[in-house]
């Protein structure tokens, strides 16, 4: 089915249709917590940038024991059990993202024919119907 079919040539039940929606946002809140995840990585990133440019500085001061700390101790830390930011995201991306966009491409290919948006495509239709007759 194009992305210019029309949702009505579909045969949903309301409550196949309420569950492809609720399947569909719920992905799009799993994507938006991926993003936040990528945030996360670049901040801490960041973070752990400024934290080497605060052992240099600390070693140029005369502190090389604190300095020493911080590289030794804080640096080659990992953010959550040891594990990088950046293997956060790769375990999220590969083992769950993908996982649920498959699933979810599964679920809308056999009920409407892979359609997208079948509920917000059919108020479309219905908004554009009323502006048209009013």
């Amino acid at each position: 089915m194009s992305p210019d079919s029309d949702p009505d040539d579909l045969e949903l039940s309301d409550l196949e249709e309420d569950a492809l929606h609720d399947l569909q946002l719920g992905i799009e809140y799993v994507h938006r917590a991926y993003g936040d995840l990528l945030r996360f990585h670049h901040e801490l990133g960041h973070a752990m940038d400024r934290l080497g440019d605060a052992e240099d500085r600390l070693r140029e001061a005369g502190h090389g024991e604190w300095a020493d700390r911080l590289r030794d101790e804080h640096l080659p830390a990992g953010a959550v059990s040891d594990r990088w930011t950046y293997e956060l995201v790769e375990e999220f991306s590969t083992d769950f993202l993908e996982d649920v966009d498959a699933f979810e491409d599964e679920v809308r290919d056999g009920l409407a024919d892979g359609l997208g948006h079948v509920a917000e495509r059919r108020q479309q239709r219905r908004i554009r119907e009323r502006a048209r007759r009013e």
